[in-house]
């Protein structure tokens, strides 16, 4: 399975900043350790071209120059470096090689991962919660073109974000608001961050100390209506780990377990229907670090099971 990763990209960020930072480079060791077939990719740096799929020019431009206000940047929640915006150009890259080796890999195919991404909260014309770039919807814009091109149709691929992240993807929600080729699914804590919310296309709205049976209650829910809804041909998968029960920033009560049979319904939905489905982590911001690492390392044994059940069933053909 192919994983694109940024995590050469370091935030120079201050002592006692909660973003955690090191949560990626101790995912890619544990992978590295437990699952050897994944087939490791340095990500590709979103061009200006590629990030104006979702973004304005005029940001695009204030963060690579720096030329981006405090107040802005504060709202993102980082400091400006040319690291950071280095970074965010790669994490938009990572999840557009994702979704394209999901997407038109014949080899091996089917399902693909970005190590970091799921930077949901990033609209067209600024950055916020620790999100620069929204590098799903430039991914789903770039599948999008890329698929007529390689197929001359005039039809859009019909894409799903099926954001799973702890908060709202209001981002994702603002960018895709009128567009009818992308359907935006969020599934997050009711009076968590963002606390102005915008209208996804589904957006399930859970209360504080929502544990594993009714928060799977109303995943299976949420696809039902998805698939009564909309038929997608790609889908972006945001597994945050952010629901777990140890998050500092996530106020429900997943357990493992839980998330564990979170990310197989997901998977198992799209494979049933033989959807190639793009996977980014989102937020984890575990008490401890260790705990946000095993939920992600779940879930890539999760996408690398169903990653050998597309080979398989390939291989019959």
């Amino acid at each position: 399975m192919k994983v694109f990763y940024s995590a050469q990209f370091v935030l120079p960020l201050p002592v006692g900043h909660r973003f955690p930072m090191p949560k990626y480079a101790l995912l890619r060791q544990q992978l590295e350790a437990l699952c050897p077939d994944v087939v490791w990719h340095e990500a590709p740096r979103a061009s200006d071209g590629e990030l104006a799929l979702a973004h304005t020019p005029a940001y695009v431009d204030a963060i690579s120059s720096g030329r981006i206000s405090p107040a802005a940047m504060r709202e993102i929640g980082f400091p400006w470096s040319v690291g950071m915006a280095e970074r965010a150009r790669r994490s938009v890259g990572a999840t557009v090689a994702a979704s394209r080796a999901a997407l038109f890999d014949k080899s091996s195919g089917g399902i693909a991962a970005n190590l970091a991404g799921g930077t949901h909260h990033a609209s067209a014309s600024k950055g916020s919660g620790f999100c620069v770039f929204n590098d799903v919807a430039v991914a789903a814009r770039m599948a999008q073109a890329e698929w007529g091109r390689w197929h001359g149709s005039r039809q859009p691929l019909q894409v799903a974000v099926i954001d799973l992240d702890v908060h709202q993807g209001n981002g994702t929600a603002g960018i895709f608001k009128s567009d009818a080729s992308v359907f935006t699914l969020s599934i997050h804590g009711e009076k968590n961050f963002p606390f102005r919310k915008e209208a996804s296309d589904l957006d399930v709205n859970l209360p504080d100390g929502c544990a594993d049976a009714d928060y799977l209650n109303a995943l299976d829910l949420a696809l039902d209506e998805l698939e009564r809804r909309f038929l997608p041909g790609l889908v972006f998968f945001l597994a945050g780990a952010d629901p777990h029960e140890g998050d500092r920033l996530g106020r429900l009560r997943l357990s493992f377990d839980g998330l564990e049979a979170r990310d197989r319904r997901v998977m198992d939905w799209c494979h049933q229907r033989r959807i190639p489905l793009a996977l980014t982590m989102a937020g984890g911001y575990g008490r401890d670090i260790a705990d946000t690492v095993q939920a992600q390392v779940n879930t890539f044994r999760v996408a690398l099971a169903y990653w050998h059940r597309w080979q398989n069933r390939r291989a019959t053909f």
